[in-house]
Parts: C-alpha cells; structure tokens; sequence
C-alpha cells in the first residue's frame, strides 16, 4: 500500500485547506485510514479517522466541528477539509492507513502504512 499526501500550504487565520491522500491500488474496504499531524517539538498526534466500508468517522477534540474527513471509494481518495483554522493547526500532517478497520484507533503503532508529510503553515 502506498500513500501519497497532498494539498499543504500557506493560509491565514480562519481559513481553510483541503488535503488529499491518494492510496494505491487496490481494495480498502476493511481499512481505517486516518490523518495525523506533527508540530516542530512535538509528538506526531492523531487528528481524524474514517473507516472505509461505511464512511463512518472519529476526530480529535481540537479539530471536531472544524475539520472533516472523507473518502472517495472509486478514486481511492481520502480528504481532510480544514476550516476555520488556526496558528495551533500548523503541523505537517500525514494521511496512514490501517488494516484494523473493524474499529477506531488513533494510536499511531496501529497504523501499518504512511505517506509522506505535506506542511500546513497557519499564519497568525
């Protein structure tokens, strides 16, 4: 499996960014896949997962109301819209993948597969 993050960049307060996470080929339906996020100093955090057979989905607290996550089952895509973001929201972010699909996790040790990170820079 392999994961391809995209969609970071430079944006002012109360603004808003989408990332895309492209997933290889293949079936994903007993997958959780799940963004995380890691700030200059930090532990890399979880930040939303959605379970790919239903779409069903979990954020973390500081995001929640803020942020949603989907997927596109016919493109293998996975999407993270940001909306009213914040400086604190500054991290490179990750998209993973889990074959844990059964449940939510936001461990990161149970994610089995990792993209590259792409920067979110929020201007304060």
């Amino acid at each position: 499996v392999q994961l391809q993050a995209s969609g970071g960049g430079l944006v002012g307060t109360g603004g808003s960014l989408r990332l895309s996470c492209a997933a290889s080929e293949g079936s994903f339906s007993h997958y959780l896949m799940g963004w995380f996020r890691q700030a200059p100093g930090k532990e890399r955090e979880f930040v939303a997962s959605i379970r790919w057979n239903d779409g069903s989905s979990d954020y973390a607290d500081s995001v929640k109301g803020r942020f949603t996550v989907s997927r596109d089952s016919a493109k293998n895509m996975v999407y993270l819209q940001m909306d009213s973001l914040k400086f604190e929201d500054t991290a490179v972010y990750y998209c993973a993948a889990s074959r844990s699909g059964w449940n939510f996790f936001r461990l990161k040790d149970v994610y089995d597969y990792w993209g590259q990170g792409t920067q979110v820079t929020v201007s304060s």
